[in-house]
């Protein structure tokens, strides 16, 4: 390229989200992480009940980080037009194919399961990657419900 050949045109592309939070945590953080959450998700939009629930299953993944997953995690919190995300990792041993499948309220006698069951029931959507290195759980809401999203799914 010479000084005498214009210069190539730049295609900006706009940045479609705003990470608000990524951080390692481990059981002494928990607290403070599920505060920063609340701020940071209430900022994006996310208002009353939605935020509630929104923030109810953050704490609900970030424990089970710290209980099954090693000790520690990992969270990323993020807002795109419409929607708070959060993607909370952890190095955990996986999680069983027979719990991701179990898509039922769990009895209310058992001690444990309830976690991810909440996460699914409070949110939008939930997806979840696991493995024998670990699992990544991903959960969205709208910061204004949809008639098809109501944040709660009523099981009656």
């Amino acid at each position: 390229m010479t000084n005498a050949e214009p210069p190539t045109p730049r295609t900006v592309v706009p940045i479609e989200h705003a990470l608000l939070i990524a951080d390692a945590f481990d059981q002494a953080q928990v607290t403070e992480l599920r505060h920063s959450v609340a701020s940071c998700a209430g900022a994006a939009g996310l208002r009353d009940e939605r935020l509630d629930d929104f923030v109810l299953a953050v704490n609900e993944l970030i424990t089970n980080a710290v209980r099954h997953g090693g000790g520690r995690g990992w969270l990323r919190l993020w807002e795109e037009p419409g929607l708070v995300l959060c993607e909370v990792s952890d190095h955990g041993q996986g999680i069983s194919t027979q719990r991701l499948d179990e898509r039922s309220r769990p009895a209310p006698d058992t001690a444990g399961g309830w976690g991810l069951w909440l996460a699914r029931e409070l949110t939008d959507a939930m997806d979840v990657e696991t493995g024998p290195d670990g699992t990544t759980v991903r959960i969205t809401t709208a910061t204004v419900p949809t008639e098809q999203h109501t944040g709660r799914h009523r099981h009656d």
